[in-house]
């Protein structure tokens, strides 16, 4: 892992940048999924079926995991897993209950305005499950869902082999979900946005996934809503000399083990603590099962950079936007007004990153690459639509009339005027 000065912490952010792009050759994985999509489309279950006996080498006669299989899966699970997935569940829940929004209205001029708020009739949530098991992301991504009142939720788990997690199942059970289906991929995302004879298509979209559950998330936009388009893992620490270095090093390997393209990043104003957390990498590296991993995030995307002071480290964060942003300072919250884009804050050395992927509350499913700058974490306003209210009087009418015409002759658009008009003419009114 290189540690650099503020003179090269621009060629640095480019490089994170146009990272995910050095992956994959895109326009083979777009011509891939676009393939896919078509012919879920127009193929519906028996597309998805063969796909999935493609990729996940698993043949189905059927999509559907039915609860029964659940029940089975989840009594495999060990009692100390289920206290802890019940307690994050309950934590979880309860972080996200105060997010809910009311419908409001207002009345003024002989109008009455405002604004109503109702729940998404129908969810898909996606849960990766080729290399590992997540049940933690049926957590942060049902829970939302369930708390903003959204009826139905569809839960698409590939399951290479044909092997459903226990892990999951357990998630899946303790939160009542009762529609899953054995498969992944960009055929799970299709069948979820198009429908096919076994899944009913859904309003919206959400949940991590490779690069082709990420690229036909992107293209089936706009025939349903998605969450984001997720991008590799980040984690950036701002940290004084008072910073314990083996905890730094700890929080930046936490993100690198995740892949390759991982970026872990420590902006200090001491390069004292820098070299000494370049050793302690190397050291707790050399104890990980996924060292062949770290290393290469590491030395592709993480870095170690050394600022004139701690507003300048907050500026690079600025500018960076990391999915993670740590604190690790004397006094970390007195750098808090001056964030003002990352994913999610961890504020001291006793609140490492992985305390927000799993228990602490607040939804682990945050904006990547850059996109803090304008995009928030998941949350229960992810499934809710707002509609606008407008309920004019003959008063309340006749007091914007003559706005109303000006700004339609304005803009040459006659047959708008025209509805203000004929009001006016019709002096009785019916």
């Amino acid at each position: 892992m290189k540690i650099i000065g503020e003179d090269r912490v621009d060629a640095f952010i480019k490089t994170l940048k146009q990272r995910a792009s050095f992956s994959v050759r895109e326009d083979e994985i777009h011509r891939v999924v676009r393939k896919i999509i078509s012919d879920v489309q127009r193929q519906g279950d028996r597309a998805v079926r063969r796909y999935t006996e493609k990729f996940d080498s698993l043949r189905l006669d059927t999509l559907s995991i039915h609860k029964e299989e659940i029940e089975s899966a989840s009594k495999k699970v060990d009692k100390n897993f289920l206290k802890v997935l019940k307690q994050s569940a309950g934590r979880i829940r309860k972080f996200h209950e105060r997010q809910k929004e009311r419908s409001w209205s207002y009345s003024a001029g002989g109008i009455t305005l405002g604004q109503i708020i109702r729940p998404l009739e129908r969810v898909g949530v996606y849960v990766p499950g080729g290399k590992a098991a997540y049940p933690s992301t049926v957590l942060m991504n049902v829970i939302p869902a369930q708390v903003a009142g959204v009826r139905e939720i569809a839960l698409c788990v590939p399951a290479p082999g044909g092997e459903f997690s226990p892990h999951v199942a357990a998630a899946v059970k303790l939160l009542g979900v009762n529609e899953v289906y054995m498969t992944g991929g960009a055929q799970a995302v299709a069948a979820l946005a198009f429908g096919t004879e076994t899944i009913k298509k859904v309003d919206k979209i959400v949940g991590p996934g490779n690069i082709y559950v990420a690229v036909a998330k992107k293209m089936v936009f706009g025939q349903v809503g998605i969450d984001m388009v997720a991008g590799p893992s980040e984690i950036l620490v701002i940290a004084d000399g008072t910073a314990d270095p083996s905890f730094i090093a700890a929080d930046l390997l936490s993100q690198a083990e995740h892949d390759e393209m991982a970026s872990s990043v420590l902006v200090t104003d001491s390069a004292v603590l820098a070299r000494e957390v370049k050793t302690e990498l190397a050291r707790q590296t050399r104890n990980l099962q996924r060292k062949h991993i770290v290393r290469k995030s590491l030395n592709r995307y993480g870095a170690i950079i050394i600022t004139q002071d701690l507003s300048k480290a907050v500026d690079i964060a600025n500018r960076i936007a990391p999915e993670h942003l740590e604190v690790m300072t004397q006094k970390p919250a007195a750098l808090l007004p001056a964030i003002k884009n990352a994913g999610a804050v961890f504020l001291g050395k006793w609140s490492p990153e992985p305390l927000g992927d799993y228990a602490a509350g607040p939804n682990h499913t945050l904006p990547t690459g850059g996109t803090a700058r304008f995009s928030s974490p998941l949350g229960v306003y992810d499934f809710m639509k707002r509609t606008s209210l407008i309920n004019a009087s003959r008063s309340g009418f006749e007091g914007l009339a003559r706005a109303v015409e000006t700004l339609s002759e304005v803009e040459g658009l006659e047959a708008h005027a025209e509805t203000v008009r004929v009001r006016l003419e019709n002096k009785k009114g019916r």
